[in-house]
């Protein structure tokens, strides 16, 4: 199977659907005209494709210099642990090397935790540094 990855910020509201609704992520279905500016307005966005089907997506939220948020990480339930998320990571944390500070916000759990810790985040409860949110 043929994974093509491009920067891609115009997707197709059904496309960005089905895979935010795959995953469970139903909190940015409920407005899908909300969900496709967010990632139109995102400062870089890279996609996954299998022939015509959004399979994974990385949305990045960044100043370009200084500081990135990694926002959204998604791959379809059927296209995951084929290392899909592996390589949209691989490649956005290349891309953007030159930016010090790389951020990211996700829910607890031990894969989720692994994941992130090999690509060499770590977790703020783990190091010297401490995260605020507030979600309305």
């Amino acid at each position: 199977m043929e994974i093509k990855f491009q920067s891609e910020k115009s997707i197709a509201s059904n496309q960005l659907e089905r895979l935010y609704a795959d995953v469970g992520w139903t909190a940015y279905t409920q407005d899908l005209a909300a969900l496709e500016k967010a990632v139109e307005q995102s400062f870089d966005v890279l996609t996954a494709w299998h022939e015509d089907l959004l399979v994974g997506l990385i949305r990045i939220i960044s100043d370009g210099v200084s500081i990135m948020y990694i926002q959204d990480i998604l791959v379809l339930n059927d296209y995951q642990n084929q290392g899909i998320a592996t390589q949209l990571m691989e490649k956005i944390l290349m891309k953007y090397d030159h930016i010090r500070q790389k951020v990211l916000l996700t829910e607890e759990a031990a894969d989720v935790r692994h994941f992130y810790e090999k690509f060499g985040f770590e977790s703020c409860d783990q190091g010297g540094c401490v995260s605020f949110a507030k979600f309305n």
